[in-house]
């Protein structure tokens, strides 16, 4: 059945980062301690030459996540996980960075030491911020105590006058939860804290991430005062085969509504939702599912048909992002959410270069009719910030010369297809839907398709012969209406370097998708 041309353009940005030379490793344990690296002398930031341009990191050392994001009285915080004392994993703090637009940040105090042999002496691990009635915000966090259990404390500003925070206090409560011989929990799995949530009863919530032998649960806890914590009989939820929820986030989405909803918003509502995030430990990917919660009941449940095994489910990110943490911006009335992306050098380049880790560009989270990530109008501003706009017809930019930002190896490419014949689509085997990134694979750039491969190659050598091709193909669904969807694959099978390419699509953040905006896959690929 013949089509007309594509109405819609397909829009991408390409952010590339040249982050060193070596092999590809998988990300880390972040638990991993290499005692030989933790006080060596850091290399100053002039002398870094693969440090990024407008991803967040500090001038130097190790950082592994987000560790508490939140606005308070106008003023963006970025809490963080840092060694102070070297660019590998150890020795780890909470470091705090403060911003008035998500672009430029000045950097804060060390926030949360690790200094209390009952609490964190061994490290202050993850955790979020909540901001209790009245706007005074509160921290709950992770601490490796002096048994090396694991254990969940509090922690509150000195000043709440201060719109910076940079005096925080530990009350003589903590530890406010631990692992005991009557809960069962075990003391090496029980960590990172969620932003709470206030129920129409008076009662706080908060979950922290746990596991028992393969099940991957979500603990429930329950508090008056966000101080005295008590753990429910059952958890909000759990998946057998996904191994540890680290870092899991549960919060409310607006249904077919770009703006976003307070993290206590009643469950009453029809139009909302919820979002149970968790971090895999075992793969280091972010998996969610989106379905219903009761108040009455504590219960979430995912929706019908949700992909409950982590490693098949949605992702929020099909690149390298980890450990991702999100909040409500109430004064811009959306859902801001950034990850760790751990670039893929080897121990002893961290070393070498003096730093490690970087952090995402900020998104906003939506749910439409089916469930996607997305950059909302409010974060285009943030890219336009950074970016700045150049453009041009693609007839005119064959000799096209991109300046590079700053010292740092990037640049930031707009592209707009448009005028594709669609008769020519391929159907699409509805069993490619699952498995985007294994047809990626399969069909690389140099494989001929009814429509597609068409794309760009980036980070090419002079002669053409390395390159990096980030390239699509257009199917149509087998259906009466012929609907189409386009796949978005990377292929740096011809790139001899370590090359790392992040990409921001400011349309649709995802793999297959149709022209009703809905996808059912997310192939955010980056290849090795």
């Amino acid at each position: 059945m013949a089509t007309s041309p594509l109405s819609s353009l397909l829009l991408l940005t390409i952010v590339i980062l040249l982050l060193g030379q070596g092999g590809v490793h998988k990300i880390e344990a972040s638990h991993e301690v290499y005692k030989g690296y933790q006080s060596l002398e850091t290399i100053p930031p002039k002398f870094q030459p693969y440090r990024t341009g407008f991803h967040f990191q500090p001038p130097r050392n190790w950082i592994n996540g987000f560790a508490g994001p939140m606005v308070y009285k106008g003023i963006y915080h970025l809490f963080y996980q840092y060694n102070p004392k070297g660019s590998v994993w150890g020795n780890i703090v909470w470091a705090h960075a403060t911003s008035k637009d998500l672009v430029n940040w000045e950097l804060q105090p060390v926030a949360l030491s690790a200094a209390e042999p009952n609490m964190d002496i061994n490290g202050a691990w993850s955790g979020s911020a909540t901001i209790l009635p009245g706007g005074k915000p509160v921290i709950l966090y992770t601490g490796v105590n002096s048994k090396n259990q694991q254990v969940q404390n509090v922690a509150v500003p000195k000043n709440t006058s201060d719109p910076y925070l940079i005096e925080w206090t530990k009350p003589p409560q903590n530890p406010i939860m631990s692992p005991t011989t009557q809960n069962q929990i075990n003391s090496s799995s029980f960590r990172d804290p969620s932003t709470g949530w206030l129920g129409p009863d008076n009662i706080w919530r908060v979950v922290v991430g746990s596991k028992i032998g393969r099940r991957g649960v979500a603990i429930l806890y329950k508090s008056k005062d966000f101080v005295n914590w008590v753990k429910d009989e059952k958890p909000l939820h759990s998946a057998h085969g996904d191994g540890m929820w680290e870092c899991p986030a549960f919060y409310p989405v607006s249904v077919g509504n770009r703006n976003s909803v307070d993290t206590s918003k009643s469950s009453h509502d029809l139009n909302v939702k919820y979002v149970l995030k968790m971090s895999l430990d075992d793969i280091k990917h972010d998996y969610y599912t989106v379905g219903s919660y009761s108040y009455h009941t504590d219960v979430y449940t995912p929706n019908k048909g949700s992909i409950e095994n982590g490693f098949s489910g949605l992702r929020y990110d099909y690149g390298k992002l980890y450990a991702s943490k999100s909040f409500y911006d109430g004064e811009k009335n959306r859902r801001v959410l950034w990850g760790w992306v751990n670039e893929s050098s080897s121990v002893d380049d961290d070393v070498k270069k003096g730093w490690s880790g970087v952090m995402s560009c900020p998104q906003t989270f939506i749910v439409t009719k089916s469930p996607q990530y997305h950059s909302s109008p409010g974060m285009d501003q943030y890219y336009k910030a950074i970016f700045g706009d150049h453009s041009c017809d693609l007839k005119d930019c064959k000799n096209l010369l991109v300046t590079i930002l700053l010292t740092n190896s990037q640049a930031d490419v707009e592209i707009a297809f448009e005028g594709l014949d669609l008769s020519k689509a391929e159907v699409l085997d509805p069993s490619w839907i699952s498995k985007p990134q294994v047809l990626c694979n399969q069909n690389d750039s140099s494989v001929g398709g009814s429509l597609g491969p068409f794309g760009l190659r980036v980070l090419a050598s002079r002669g053409m012969e390395e390159y990096t091709s980030v390239f699509f193909r257009v199917f149509k669904k087998y259906t009466k209406s012929n609907q189409h969807m386009v796949l978005m694959c990377s292929d740096q099978s011809r790139l001899l370097l370590q090359i790392y390419v992040i990409f921001h699509s400011l349309q649709h953040r995802r793999g297959f998708c149709d022209q009703q905006n809905d996808c059912n896959a997310y192939p955010f690929q980056v290849f090795p």
